[in-house]
């Protein structure tokens, strides 16, 4: 059977299927994303270090990292940030599917409907830099911030934390930095979301088409789903690891919003002493639990997305126009 006709989804069940599979990604994988930003600012809590005496420290691993957090915060610190990324989470897939569905259609070729890879891919670039600015880059600011507030200069242990929650966390972060601290590090975060979802979803989509062809059906087992998702997924963080570890460095630190240089000057100032200072290795800090936290989230994403959409279809509640086809 062809995916050629398949319909496309309702924007209402990319609302809801996307939403629940969000909900379910951050759940099972927001501890590895705590340990991969706790990685990459380690460095900033020496800061008052010379420089042989960062040289002789050796950051620690991923594992050594989350023993840490655990022994030290206990088990619910690997969840922090979570509130931020629920509260997005739902605008964040909704706006990530149904854009790159608008987008692959708006591209699709006006004669015979069919999409290109290329223009596939440039779907879902468009699609990543549209949630970037909309929603993904102020849920990570607060995110940031409430898994590194520990980390701040003069941190006293058994003293309240600043920020509360994510809503106190937003709400203190205008009021004493400005709605634009809540865009710091957009266009990082925005190339790196073009350049997650242009490969994910183009890799995901081709797989999934060989697979539906080769078994000569529409619906595929969900194991398959996730393995497709799982390697999609894992391409992204080894294509764009600096630009997402100089972003968590931007964002994390609100000393920058005194700056007044421009926006990509601040970044290739930060790019340049973080090589200086640690090495060229230090751009690639988090590396490991990133791909273990990015592969797993997309293929828990795609498995509930395509199952709770496939549900509601089959439920008979909405109606969509038909589907481009794939480019033969």
């Amino acid at each position: 059977m062809s995916s050629n006709k398949k319909k496309a989804s309702n924007p209402v069940i990319n609302l809801v299927a996307g939403g629940t599979a969000g909900l379910f990604e951050a759940l099972c994988c927001h501890p590895l994303d705590t340990i991969k930003v706790r990685m990459q600012i380690y460095r900033r809590a020496t800061s008052k270090l010379n420089a042989a005496e960062h040289s002789a420290i050796k950051p620690p691993g991923f594992i050594t990292t989350g023993k840490t957090i655990y022994g030290q915060e206990g088990f619910l610190a690997l969840y922090k940030g979570l509130g931020a990324v629920v509260i997005g989470i739902i605008p964040k897939m909704a706006i990530r599917f149904s854009s790159y569905e608008w987008y692959r259609t708006l591209l699709a070729d006006k004669t015979t409907g069919s999409v290109s890879t290329g223009n596939t891919f440039l779907a879902g670039v468009l699609a990543g830099t549209t949630e970037a600015v909309i929603v993904v880059n102020p849920m990570e600011v607060v995110k940031i911030r409430l898994q590194a507030q520990h980390l701040a200069e003069g941190a006293i242990k058994d003293v309240a934390p600043k920020y509360k929650n994510a809503i106190h966390a937003a709400y203190t972060i205008v009021k004493e930095e400005g709605i634009g601290a809540m865009y710091r590090g957009v266009s990082l975060t925005a190339a790196r979301q073009a350049s997650n979802q242009g490969a994910n979803f183009t890799v995901y989509s081709k797989l999934k088409e060989f697979l539906q062809k080769y078994h000569n059906q529409e619906v595929l087992p969900s194991w398959e789903t996730s393995c497709i998702g799982l390697i999609s997924g894992a391409i992204g963080p080894f294509s764009n690891a600096p630009l997402d570890t100089i972003k968590t460095r931007l964002q994390k630190d609100k000393s920058i919003s005194s700056d007044k240089s421009s926006a990509w000057k601040k970044i290739a100032t930060i790019g340049r002493q973080l090589i200086k200072e640690e090495g060229f290795r230090a751009l690639y800090k988090g590396i490991t639990p990133r791909v273990m936290r990015v592969a797993p989230g997309q293929a828990v994403t795609f498995t509930v997305y395509e199952y709770v959409r496939g549900h509601l279809e089959r439920m008979g509640l909405f109606t969509g126009k038909p589907k481009p086809k794939a480019l033969k």
